[in-house]
């Protein structure tokens, strides 16, 4: 396809190949970019309508971005001509930049609440928001340690087992397998969302649904940390769930074996205790295993 001049090629390409950034860390990132070519670039309203539409259709199993962009839309008002529309653009992607970065510490705040002292936290795959209620946690001095999946075939556990070793935080990295004998040693799971539905599911990364329903099993809470830019009118039918190449995989070659790479699965909220958005915690009634 041929695009405009000054066409942000190098973001929507990195923003589609990255596997390791969270939800809302990914809309951070393709706001900050966006913001960037704005500021650098005189952008005239069909160039920056071409990229819009590109960067919101950039990850379809995570909303916040396609969100953070139908929210920048709705306050670029009536372009006046065709000309230079950078400067009035890049004010507004400032502003919902910061409304992103805010939502999260509030989430942090509110899952802070859920946390009890010497807690130990389960988690599963890398999110932001999960992250920053840790820094949250490190910040008020209150101790705890986590226990983090491998997060296979991705190994965003790998990464985010980094950031709690640099934080100064005990962690144990587990594989993914070993769930099952992990789960009874937590005091409460959490885990991050890349899209809430409007059917009473949620979109994370795959294996997430076994962590819940083992989290239900043993009778620990379950908490899902979702700020409201991840609110999604799509359902289980409609979400489109990113599948990667088999190769990730490694798995053998052969006439007859098919090998599947999905990186993301829908989780019903019924088997959770609630989601934590910044507006608060909401329980949800199908509550714990006694």
């Amino acid at each position: 396809m041929n695009r405009p001049r000054h066409y942000p090629n190098e973001l929507i390409d990195t923003l589609r190949s990255d596997q390791t950034s969270g939800a809302s860390q990914l809309a951070m990132k393709g706001l900050e970019g966006l913001r960037r070519w704005l500021e650098r670039n005189n952008v005239s309203a069909r160039e920056l309508e071409t990229a819009l539409d590109d960067l919101q259709n950039a990850r379809p199993s995570m909303v916040p971005m396609a969100n953070a962009i139908t929210r920048c839309r709705s306050r670029f008002g009536h372009w006046p001509d065709a000309g230079n529309v950078s400067a009035h653009a890049a004010s507004v992607v400032t502003r919902v930049l910061s409304e992103l970065a805010e939502a999260t510490e509030q989430v942090a705040r509110h899952g802070a609440d859920l946390v009890p002292a010497e807690a130990t936290v389960l988690t599963h795959s890398r999110s932001s928001q999960v992250l920053a209620l840790f820094r949250h946690l490190v910040a008020c001095q209150r101790p705890f340690s986590v226990i983090c999946t491998q997060s296979s075939p991705g190994n965003e556990g790998f990464t985010l087992t980094k950031e709690l070793d640099q934080l100064g935080v005990e962690v144990t990295l587990i594989t993914d397998a070993q769930l099952g004998l992990f789960v009874p040693e937590a005091s409460l799971a959490v885990v991050g969302c890349d899209t809430w539905l409007a059917d009473h599911h949620f979109v994370n990364k795959s294996g997430t649904y076994l962590l819940t329903l083992l989290a239900r099993d043993v009778g620990i809470p379950c908490w899902v940390l979702a700020d409201t830019f991840k609110d999604s009118p799509d359902t289980r039918e409609s979400i489109t769930l990113e599948e990667l190449s088999p190769d990730e995989i490694r798995g053998p070659k052969g006439e007859h074996i098919r090998v599947r790479n999905v990186y993301f699965e829908t989780v019903p909220e019924r088997l959770i205790t609630g989601r934590v958005s910044e507006q608060g915690v909401s329980w949800f009634p199908a509550g714990l295993a006694r």
